[in-house]
C-alpha cells in the first residue's frame, strides 16, 4: 500500500510538470511574452510594497499592545531597574534600527520599481557608506557594552558588610536555602559530608564523627563481604574498588578532623536550613547569595530581581542584589493577591527539571527576624533527625 501511494505521487508530480510545459507552449504559439513583466506589473508590485510597510507595522503594533501587558513587572531589586533600562536602551537601538531598515527597504522597493526605461546603477565600492555601517554599530555596541559591564559589576562586587548571607543549595530535583546564625558567617561545607542527616554536607565537630564512625562502619562490612566473596572475580574486584574508595574518603575526613583541632569548624553549627519551600528575604537589605550544586550544572534564576547564576558541582558562585519591593507590594502593584516571587532552575538539568521552583517571600525586617528566628539551627535538626532515625531503627529491630 505505502508503494503504491509513492507511485500515486511521482506520478502527479509528472503530470503538473507536463501540464506546465504545454502552457508554456500553448503560450508561445499565441505570441505571449510570458517572462516579460510590463510596466503596469511593476508599478503594481511598487504599491504592494507601500501597502504591506503599513499592514506590517500595524501587526508589529498591535503585538505591542497585545503581548506587552503579560511581560514581567518592574524589578523588584535595585540592580534590576539598571538591568531594565540596558535592556530598554536595547529595545529602542533595536527597534529604530528595525523601523529605519525597513521603512527604506519597503519605500526603495516601490520608488525604483522596474520599468522598460530604467537601468540600475552599478557601484562597486563606496568608502563613505562602508564607514558609515562599521562606525556606527561599533559606537552602540559599545555603548551597550559598558551599560552592561557595569551592571554585572554591581551584582558581582562585594556586598556590603551587614549583608544578609545565604546559600542556595541545587541538586535533581530542588532547592534549599541555608542562612547564616547568629555569627552571621556560613560554616564550611563538603561533599564528603553529605548523607541523610546532613543534606548540604556541612562541616562541623559532630559531622565530621558522624562520617568518621560510619566510614569505619562501611569499611567493616567491605571487608566482611571480600572474605566471603570469590577469589578473582569481578565480585572481588567491585569490592576492592568501594573499600579504596571508602578508605580515601575516609582519609580526606580524618584531615578535616585534624584541621578542626587547630581551628574548630563552628560556624555551621547554629546556620539555618528553611524546611517549607520557600524562603525569606528582607526589603531594602543587601543579600549575598552563593550557589553551590550537588550533581549537574543547574542555574538559580530570580526573574523578578533579575537576577541568574550558574550552581556549578566542584565550584562556588555568587551574586549579590538588594530587594526593594516586598511580596504584598507587588501583590497590590500586579492586582494578583496569589502572586510570589520564585526561583527557578534555568538549565534543563534533567527529566524532573520543572520541580526546581521555591517561593521567595520578601516582607520587612521585623518580619523577616521573626520567621528566621522560628527556623531551628542545623546542629539541632540534624541531632534531632539522628535521634529519630536512631528510635526507628531500633524500633525494626524489636
Amino acid at each position: 500500500m505505502t508503494v503504491l501511494a509513492y507511485i500515486v505521487i511521482i506520478l502527479g508530480i509528472l503530470t503538473l510538470i507536463q501540464l506546465v510545459r504545454v502552457f508554456e507552449i500553448t503560450g508561445k504559439l499565441k505570441g505571449n511574452k510570458q517572462n516579460e513583466v510590463s510596466d503596469g506589473e511593476n508599478s503594481r508590485h511598487g504599491m504592494s510594497w507601500l501597502i504591506f510597510l503599513i499592514a506590517y507595522f500595524g501587526f508589529f503594533i498591535w503585538l505591542v499592545f497585545e503581548y506587552g501587558p503579560h511581560m514581567l513587572p518592574e524589578a523588584a531589586s535595585e540592580h534590576g531597574a539598571e538591568i531594565d533600562f540596558v535592556l530598554n536602551l536595547n529595545w529602542a537601538i533595536i527597534i529604530t534600527a528595525f523601523a529605519i531598515t525597513h521603512i527604506l527597504l519597503f519605500v526603495f522597493a516601490s520608488k525604483y520599481a522596474g520599468g522598460k526605461k530604467k537601468k540600475a546603477q552599478f557601484v562597486t565600492h563606496n568608502n563613505k557608506l562602508e564607514l558609515v555601517w562599521t562606525t556606527v554599530p561599533a559606537i552602540v555596541l559599545t555603548v551597550i557594552v559598558f551599560y552592561g559591564l557595569g551592571a554585572w559589576n554591581d551584582i558581582t562586587s562585594e556586598p556590603a558588610d551587614d549583608a544578609v548571607k545565604i546559600e542556595l543549595y541545587s541538586k535533581q530535583f530542588g532547592w534549599m536555602a541555608r542562612y547564616a546564625g547568629e555569627d552571621e558567617e556560613l560554616g564550611k561545607a563538603n561533599y564528603l559530608f553529605i548523607n541523610g542527616m546532613n543534606p548540604l554536607g556541612l562541616i562541623t565537630e559532630n559531622t565530621i564523627q558522624t562520617r568518621i564512625d560510619e566510614l569505619n562502619e562501611d569499611i567493616k562490612k567491605i571487608e566482611g563481604k571480600l572474605e566471603a566473596a570469590p577469589k578473582g572475580g569481578i565480585k572481588e574486584e567491585q569490592l576492592n574498588e568501594d573499600l579504596d574508595w571508602k578508605i580515601r574518603q575516609l582519609r580526606k575526613i580524618n584531615t578535616y578532623k585534624k584541621r578542626h583541632d587547630i581551628e574548630p569548624f563552628e560556624n555551621g553549627t547554629d546556620d539555618k536550613i528553611a524546611m517549607a519551600g520557600e524562603f525569606h528575604l528582607p526589603v531594602g537589605k543587601d543579600i549575598s547569595f552563593i550557589f553551590r550544586s550537588q550533581d549537574v550544572i543547574h542555574s538559580a534564576y530570580m526573574p523578578h530581581f533579575r537576577a541568574q547564576m550558574n550552581a556549578v558541582p566542584g565550584s562556588i558562585t555568587s551574586f549579590h542584589f538588594k530587594p526593594t519591593i516586598t511580596t504584598e507590594e507587588m501583590r497590590r502593584k500586579t492586582g494578583n493577591p496569589d502572586f510570589d516571587y520564585i526561583l527557578l532552575c534555568n538549565k534543563i538539568c534533567g527529566a524532573a527539571h520543572y520541580n526546581m521552583q521555591m517561593n521567595i517571600i520578601v516582607e520587612s525586617q521585623e518580619d523577616y527576624e521573626r520567621w528566621l528566628a522560628e527556623q531551628k539551627p542545623f546542629e539541632s535538626v540534624s541531632t534531632a533527625e539522628e535521634k529519630e532515625s536512631s528510635e526507628d531503627q531500633k524500633l525494626a529491630q524489636k
